[in-house]
């Protein structure tokens, strides 16, 4: 059996990982070939592929990144490096070509996507849940998740000296467009004191007023964990087309800048920005995503070996099982603002802006 392998999207700790565990159970102990795709999709459209053998796995395990590279080429989509051809067409061409029986794709929601749409063309797939946010459907853990609450943690310790010593109001950007998982976990474990994410629309009234009870109660500081795509009660209620039209219009970088300038504005108290950025996925990955990613690569290659294709590898209930991909595509997990954690941080007195 010849095995292909990609990673597409964005990158993570704990890819290198999965493809450790892939290759080291189809090759060491089944006798299979693994061939590495490069650039993700982009790769399987220009046939730039590499061969694998044992001495490629030394020191993956603990390597951030991807050594396949990645990109995020859409297959489904005209732009792209290959725009003028039928590209799915091009893949099933370039597949056969290749000789490759089936195909793993490491990767978050699009490559899922992709995914599924490549498996109901008749091609042999199986796909791995790659993404810092944790929000790929239907289970309860990606890889780059554990490594990136760390890296957001960190900031957050960080920040919290800085903020006592100047007694500042502290806004910090944590990643994740559409879902909280990682401010709210990083939250908690940093300390933070406001946690804001897209779950649950705030209203800066309430914000001001817990950084306001924290200045009347003798704290010198305040930490605000902001998501990427926090959204206010006010922004909430308009339609998709007017709330686009109101970030097409934004002049600040991002809405970590706006709450940070009311919140000086309405408080008094000097407040700074903080934005680690790209830190949250880069990096080693640490022991949970070491360990994690390692069993979806040995799950994977062993799908492969029985023939088991056109599913997610995924963590259910605490067990590695399979998901069919066309239950998967298209979907994102999010947090419940009714969830234990969310009951558990309001019970602490962190504020979520929104009561």
């Amino acid at each position: 059996m010849r095995i292909g392998i990609l990673t597409s999207g964005g990158d993570c700790p704990g890819i290198n990982a999965t493809i450790r565990g892939v290759c080291k159970t189809a090759i060491n102990h089944y006798g299979m070939e693994v061939i590495g795709i490069h650039s993700g999709f982009q790769g399987l459209l220009t046939k730039d592929v590499e061969s694998f053998t044992d001495k490629s796995l030394s020191g993956l395990l603990n390597l951030g990144g991807t050594m396949l590279g990645t990109s995020r080429e859409k297959p489904f989509k005209k732009h792209g490096v290959v725009s003028d051809v039928d590209k799915p067409a091009l893949i099933e061409k370039n597949v056969k070509e290749l000789g490759l029986d089936c195909i793993v794709c490491i990767g978050g929601n699009g490559t899922q996507k992709t995914a599924a749409k490549l498996a109901a063309r008749g091609l042999n797939i199986v796909s791995v849940p790659k993404t810092i946010d944790n929000d790929t459907w239907g289970t309860e853990l990606t890889f780059g998740f554990t490594s990136a609450i760390d890296v957001a943690t960190k900031c957050i310790d960080d920040i919290h000296t800085t903020a006592s010593s100047h007694g500042r109001v502290f806004v910090i950007e944590i990643m994740g467009h559409k879902v909280g998982w990682i401010p709210l976990y990083a939250g908690v474990a940093g300390g933070a004191d406001v946690i804001l994410i897209p779950e649950i629309p705030y209203d800066m009234d309430n914000v001001i007023k817990t950084i306001e009870h924290r200045m009347e109660t003798g704290s010198r500081f305040t930490i605000v964990a902001v998501a990427e795509g926090a959204i206010s009660k006010e922004d909430a209620a308009l339609s998709k087309k007017e709330y686009k039209k109101k970030l097409a219009e934004r002049t600040s970088p991002s809405i970590v800048y706006d709450i940070a300038k009311e919140i000086e504005a309405k408080t008094g108290r000097e407040t700074r920005v903080a934005i680690p950025g790209h830190t949250q996925r880069g990096g080693q990955p640490d022991a949970q995503d070491r360990i994690f990613a390692t069993q979806c690569g040995v799950e994977a290659a062993l799908g492969c070996l029985r023939g088991e294709f056109g599913y997610m590898i995924a963590l259910r209930d605490g067990k590695m099982c399979h998901m069919p991909l066309e239950e998967v595509a298209g979907k994102l997990k999010f947090v419940d603002p009714q969830s234990d954690l969310v009951r558990e941080a309001k019970a602490l007195g962190i504020s979520f802006g929104d009561e």
